[in-house]
């Protein structure tokens, strides 16, 4: 099966897939051509240009970011194609298509070219937010950011504040009735570059003395290219995503727009974060479907051992290959399953015609959330690792582009909220502090270990839960795992039994260490 074969089966089993096109969202017609042309897009521009934009990377000359070649006409056929704006509403110039499907639309454009995809990536979730939190003043951006007339960031982290977000010190104070902000912020994908005339900066800038992430608004600072007030300091030199600039930048007085009330500035971004952090699983969704493919073609055309006055056999037939493979494939197809069931929920609590089925798709959704994150960056990660060892050393040269792809997929478990503060998001704010979304869940999912796991660990003092949390989230992805095994048999019956041989094993292990960190 092809990719886009894959995701259409997949969404297929998907109840919530089901339910948007019983509510008259979409159709499966409609998903196919999308992912047809997807696809297209995918192999025929996206593909030609990810090995050499590794290889040259992007470079700064003259104070200015130079992108590698192929990724000005890249863009122009993302935007020109209405990629950017697939999700968003038509009102405002989008094609107003479910987030499962742009999401399963985008899995095929990074397996390809992820270091491009940071791109329209940051804009399409730019557009969200600004169409949610805009406002009039800001109307016109979302448009021409779907167009890809303009481009944008996410400015949160800085050299004295990085997830500790509540140390930013960067300032905006009112100037003559306008906005003006001070300060340098680090790790901006994109930050500087000319796809676009004008990059809006989404930027964390202090506004008040109230302590910690209070006294934080949220402001679009536009940076039209050469124009003062914002300043590239540096590109980053990288394990990874060579072709993607991450950009620190110095604001120095630089006008800036208000977005939604002041001092509440993290919760409204959280409108973009939410959006990169499914976009961080789709990556990794894209990274392990490229990674599986290639194993399992290469695996079947290269040929050795078996009895040595026949020909050589294909590799693909020797048992501990043939396991390598099968793990490779069930771990793709389980996050395939995740990242499918988290989209079709946020897309529930946007549209679905109750309240109440909408409170309760945003509460699975929120409890999906930290895991597909998480467990989408290890399995981006893992399984160009899996693969190259069923190439041997092929796969560890060039000649093949799984050591990019390992190192590509290596900042997936940092960027966006790192691992650890997926746990602990998981935990505290899933479990402990409030239980929709895993009641949700064990309303669908046959789940009575892990639901007595919860209920242990969320009891435990505060310290020891904490130390648990890495476990108790492992454990958490075992249940889900339990629970997507059902719908990926009826794709893939061989993925499911390795899925299901495995549960019991791991599922004792991590609860084990959940234990082991609970103990007095």
């Amino acid at each position: 099966m092809t990719g886009e074969e894959r995701l259409l089966a997949m969404l297929g089993v998907t109840p919530g897939w089901r339910r948007l096109c019983a509510l008259g969202h979409v159709d499966d017609e409609v998903a196919g051509e999308v992912l047809a042309a997807a696809g297209r897009l995918a192999r025929g521009v996206l593909r030609p240009i990810a090995e050499a934009s590794d290889r040259v990377g992007a470079r700064v000359e003259d104070g200015r970011v130079v992108l590698p070649e192929g990724f000005a006409g890249a863009w122009a056929e993302v935007a020109g194609g209405g990629w950017i704006g697939l999700d968003l509403p038509e009102a405002l110039g989008g094609s107003g298509l479910p987030v499962a499907l742009q999401a399963a639309a985008e899995s095929l454009f990074d397996a390809e070219a992820p270091a491009f995809l940071m791109a329209p990536g940051a804009a399409r979730s730019a557009a969200h937010l600004l169409a949610q939190h805009g406002g009039e003043g800001l109307a016109d951006w979302v448009p021409a950011l779907i167009a890809g007339e303009r481009a944008a960031t996410i400015c949160i982290s800085e050299p004295g504040a990085g997830s500790d977000v509540g140390r930013i010190a960067t300032k905006a104070t009112r100037e003559g009735g306008a906005w003006r902000v001070t300060g340098q912020k680090i790790w901006i994908s994109f930050g500087d570059h000319d796809l676009a005339p004008i990059i809006g900066h989404c930027l964390l800038a202090r506004t008040s003395d109230a302590p910690g992430t209070r006294g934080l608004s949220l402001f679009l600072v536009p940076a039209r290219r050469g124009a003062p007030g914002v300043t590239l300091l540096r590109i980053e030199e990288k394990l990874g995503l060579h072709g993607s600039p991450t950009c620190a930048l110095a604001f120095d007085g630089a006008e800036a727009r208000l977005i939604g009330e002041e001092g509440r500035g993290l919760p409204q971004l959280f409108a973009m974060i939410e959006l990169m952090r499914l976009q961080t699983g789709v990556q990794g969704l894209g990274l392990a479907t490229a990674a599986a493919e290639l194993a399992e073609a290469y695996a079947a055309e290269r040929r050795q051992g078996g009895d040595p006055a026949a020909p050589p056999v294909p590799i693909a037939t020797h048992p501990d290959v043939a396991r390598q493979l099968g793990q490779l494939r069930a771990e793709t197809e389980l996050l395939r399953a995740a990242v499918l069931e988290l989209a079709c929920q946020i897309d529930l609590a946007a549209r679905a015609p109750e309240p109440e089925e909408r409170a309760e798709a945003q509460a699975l959704a929120a409890f999906l959330m930290p895991l597909v994150k998480t467990f989408g960056a290890e399995t981006g990660f893992d399984a160009p690792h899996r693969a190259i060892q069923v190439l041997g050393g092929a796969g560890y040269t060039r000649d093949y582009p799984l050591e990019r792809m390992l190192r590509d997929a290596r900042v997936l478990a940092i960027y966006e909220g790192t691992s650890g503060m997926q746990a602990i998001d998981f935990l505290e704010r899933r479990v402990v502090r409030g239980q929709a979304g895993l009641a949700a869940f064990l309303a669908r999912a046959e789940a009575p270990r892990f639901a007595a796991l919860a209920e242990r660990i969320a009891a435990a003092p505060e310290p020891a839960r904490l130390a648990a949390a890495d476990a108790f989230l492992r454990a958490g992805w075992c249940a889900v795992t339990g629970w997507l095994a059902g719908r990926i048999e009826a794709i893939d019956p061989a993925s499911a039994r390795i899925l299901r041989r495995a549960l019991p094993e791991r599922f004792a292990l991590h609860a084990a260490e959940v234990e082991a960190a609970l103990a007095p």
